[in-house]
């Protein structure tokens, strides 16, 4: 059979077709427009998106039997706010992850709320990007669209929704949206009050491995599939693309070093660190993950090469930071380009280099911006640890990842083995194997993983290097909090 995963990014959507084996039999991607009507919003039409994965899912059939297509499962872009009036249109353009129009409700909410009560009803303190702030936004600025508003979905449920006629959301996504009470696995009544919405208003929580329904009979005629095709809850993308890479059960661990940095951490219970320095949500396999998420990760690399060295030769950089100097570099970079999310939750964080010297290279500046960007995933495994989860080992992926020197820092400076999956295609892949397990294929989501991700290499830390890199990350610790208050003035 034949399996379709769903990836619904932010400038595009990226579909993709697996057989019962893992095997990525065809890969489609179509773009859509990314509106800004003011400085710092962020808005996308939902109708781009079902036009896009319309077009997207009848290309990627096309030289296919489309009667060997059993499931469909999304992993898409968290904590967007679709609202829909009483007929299930549109009400207006959906708000995104990356729309910071929020931060008065934001900080209503942590300040008036306060943290520790929303940490008690939610497990989770609120973020721009979350979708309550978002609601409170719409009730304060569009009173009458706000009144109008008969249900709220997340940019891929609403997908589900258009393929099914059902109203539904998974676990995973939902926990983001900072309404649901992720220990317990339902709506926070609390939550819902203090937005001003309603139970009815929220879409039906399933697992993301579940049957929400099969395709309406008009949606399956115009792509071109049988209406038995069933439709699976799907992810949030993070959970998604943990998923693909194989992290499920307790202690699992994903690192992916994209344009932002993100550590994956996956449990069998549910827990939150102290600080609230990382993010509580419930995962896609039935339990919960912890995750930490740095803003600028890669990005750091891209703009030290290209708006400083002026070069495209990263690799070239690269080659002169040999064995001997790993471990040894006096000099240090915060990796705050565009303010910090975890573990510092702090907007204004800049960027820095400290430690400089009349015989500072070229290639201890660009050591220092790969390593402070491992010290930054560093600082958000030393939230997990002291949960008392115990990660040994952890899958790599995203763009930085390619780079063999980078993942040697990483490994060592974390002290864990790292992991290179065979196949890496993110969210759309964890979509693909949640819609197998969902059509039965596979009798979880564990036993899924466990039979079709494959590894094609590991890196082991040096217990030498691991010894040096320690000293070197706590020299790093102190510099931000001596450096905190200097912050606003810049």
């Amino acid at each position: 059979m034949l399996y379709i995963g769903v990836d619904l990014g932010t400038s595009a959507v990226k579909l993709l077709l697996m057989n019962e084996k893992g095997e990525i039999k065809n890969i489609v991607s179509e773009e859509y427009e990314l509106f800004f009507p003011h400085p710092g919003w962020s808005e996308q039409k939902p109708e781009d998106w079902i036009s896009a994965v319309g077009k997207g899912i009848r290309e990627l059939i096309r030289d296919y039997d489309a009667n060997e297509v059993a499931g469909i499962g999304a992993g898409g872009q968290m904590h967007g706010l679709v609202a829909l009036d009483e007929n299930d249109n549109v009400l207006r353009p959906a708000i995104l992850w990356n729309d910071g129009r929020t931060q008065e409700e934001t900080d209503y909410l942590n300040n008036e709320i306060g943290k520790e009560k929303l940490t008690k009803l939610t497990g989770n303190i609120a973020f721009a990007g979350f979708t309550a702030p978002k609601l409170l936004w719409m009730k304060k600025h569009e009173p009458e669209l706000f009144a109008k508003i008969a249900k709220v979905m997340l940019p891929k449920d609403y997908i589900n929704y258009v393929l099914t006629g059902v109203h539904c959301t998974d676990y995973s996504d939902a926990s983001g949206m900072l309404l649901l009470d992720v220990e317990h696995k339902c709506w926070s009544k609390e939550m819902l009050e203090i937005t001003g919405i309603s139970e009815s208003v929220m879409p039906k929580l399933y697992e993301s491995y579940e049957v929400v329904g099969t395709l309406l009979p008009e949606i399956a005629k115009s792509l071109g599939l049988s209406p038995s095709v069933k439709v699976v809850a799907g992810a949030g993308d993070n959970a998604a693309a943990a998923v693909g890479t194989g992290v499920v059960g307790d202690g699992g661990c994903n690192i992916s070093l994209g344009t932002s940095g993100t550590i994956f951490i996956s449990s069998n219970k549910f827990g939150v660190d102290s600080g609230n320095s990382l993010h509580a949500f419930a995962h896609a396999d039935g339990g919960w993950h912890l995750m930490g998420c740095m803003l600028s990760a890669a990005s750091c690399n891209k703009w030290w090469m290209e708006e400083i060295l002026r070069t495209a030769k990263f690799a070239e950089e690269q080659e002169g930071i040999t064995d001997e100097r790993l471990g040894e570099n006096h000099v240090y970079y915060l990796p705050y380009l565009m303010g910090e999310r975890a573990v510092h939750n702090n907007p204004q964080a800049r960027s820095c280099f400290i430690g400089m010297t009349m015989d500072t290279t070229r290639e201890d500046m660009t050591q220092a911006v790969l390593e402070g960007v491992a010290f930054g995933i560093r600082d958000s495994l030393e939230a997990a640890k002291a949960l008392g989860v115990e990660v040994k080992s952890s899958m790599i992926c995203g763009g930085g990842a390619k780079s063999p020197l980078w993942r040697k820092m990483i490994a060592n400076i974390l002290g864990i083995e790292l992991k290179i999956p065979e196949t890496e295609q993110g969210p759309g892949y964890g979509g693909a194997i949640l819609a197998a397990v969902g059509n039965g294929e596979y009798p979880s989501v564990d036993a899924a993983v466990k039979q079709l991700v494959k590894v094609t290499d590991t890196v082991k830390p040096d217990p030498e290097l691991v010894a040096k890199y320690e000293k070197r990350y706590q020299a790093f610790r102190p510099l931000y909090p001596a450096l905190k208050n200097c912050f606003p003035a810049l």
